[in-house]
């Protein structure tokens, strides 16, 4: 049976809080480090160009039902014709985004500034909780949780018999570095509050490739199913009327 553990008000003091002030701290100061060492580049006018293409397709697709079916018809053709439609991408002129990195020396020096100021961080503050917080028990999750998270909860703590729901220190770093997006989206703002997730996903690819998107956001808009919905609106609003006549 799971045994029940008090935890002593100073682990609190020095060890839980501590670490998640610190690491609020490292995720702001390394925002701005990397705000500094972005370079400024000024935009390729043809990835504007198909970006502005997309958001137009991707308003047209949301607002699909409040368009008559004769205005939406030539729109969706303007945009997904095979022939000079805006979403149309020739074969041979996809874009290899690998290629475009490669060939553009300020892309490849940006994405390993990038990395560097999340891996160099990430490393000191993990040797960091290792030396002094290792093997700590600092909180206990509020409900109960099944065996499954007892790898992810209690890293570094080798005990079968404590109870799944205490966290130990190592466990709360690494869940206070992928879940701190929400107070960053508070003190950074909502554009500037991207989580570590996000930038190990980053890191797998090699930039963006528009003739993807142009592709993905034709093959959404080929497929909507277009249904106007003023009729329903006008019925209902004469049902309305009806009801307050009475």
């Amino acid at each position: 049976m799971a045994e029940d553990l008090v935890l002593d008000t100073a682990i609190r003091d020095w060890v839980l809080i501590p670490l998640s002030v610190v690491m609020v701290l490292i995720g702001i100061l390394r925002y701005f480090v990397a705000k500094l060492m972005r370079s400024f580049q000024v935009p390729d006018h043809k990835i504007v160009k198909e970006g502005q293409v997309i958001v137009r397709a991707r308003n047209l697709r949301a607002a699909a039902n409040f368009i008559p079916p004769k205005s939406f018809r030539p729109r969706r053709v303007y945009f997904s014709n095979e022939e000079n439609g805006l979403l149309f991408v020739p074969k041979g002129q996809a874009q290899n985004a690998q290629a475009q990195m490669f060939s553009d020396p300020n892309m490849a020096m940006d994405m390993m500034k990038k990395n560097l100021s999340m891996i160099i961080p990430q490393t000191l503050t993990f040797a960091w909780v290792n030396f002094f917080f290792s093997g700590f028990v600092a909180a206990k999750i509020p409900f109960p949780l099944t065996q499954r998270f007892r790898s992810m909860l209690q890293n570094g703590i080798d005990l079968s018999t404590v109870d799944v729901s205490y966290v130990s220190s190592r466990s709360w770093y690494f869940l206070n570095l992928f879940g701190l997006r929400g107070l960053f989206s508070l003190i950074l703002g909502e554009e500037n509050a991207m989580d570590d997730t996000q930038r190990m996903m980053q890191m797998s690819g090699f930039g963006f490739d528009p003739s993807k998107s142009l592709a993905s956001e034709k093959d959404g808009l080929d497929i909507v199913q277009h249904e106007w919905a003023l009729p329903k609106f006008e019925h209902r609003a004469e049902a309305v009327l009806k009801k307050l006549v009475r």
